[in-house]
């Protein structure tokens, strides 16, 4: 029998992850944000059980988080006011088609 590693993500989202019109380098980063972020909670579930105090961990590994959001305004400001070079406004561009893609019809 094989046994799976851990931070194997399910086939779910694996599947979704391969059909993404995005570079490889996009995907690449969300594959590895998602093993990350899988560490952290497996983290902060053991420090849990120690009765340690998990969100110090949590704050210094994931510190100011920006939404989709924010990150997507950024971008559209670097893109509007020409800020970037052609690889940096592409990064820019697919960070403001994943915020369009979250909202509601």
């Amino acid at each position: 029998m094989t046994q799976q590693h851990p931070i194997t993500p399910p086939p779910e989202l694996v599947e979704q992850w391969a059909h993404l019109p995005a570079d490889w380098n996009t995907v690449a980063f969300l594959i590895a944000q998602w093993g990350a972020d899988q560490e952290l909670q497996a983290c902060c579930a053991l420090m849990d059980n120690w009765g340690l105090e998990e969100c110090d961990l949590r704050d210094a590994r994931r510190p100011n988080l920006t939404s989709l959001k924010q990150q997507a305004l950024v971008a559209l400001h670097a893109v509007a006011s020409g800020a970037n070079d052609m690889r940096e406004q592409r990064q820019d561009l697919e960070t403001i088609r994943l915020a369009l893609e979250q909202l509601d019809d």
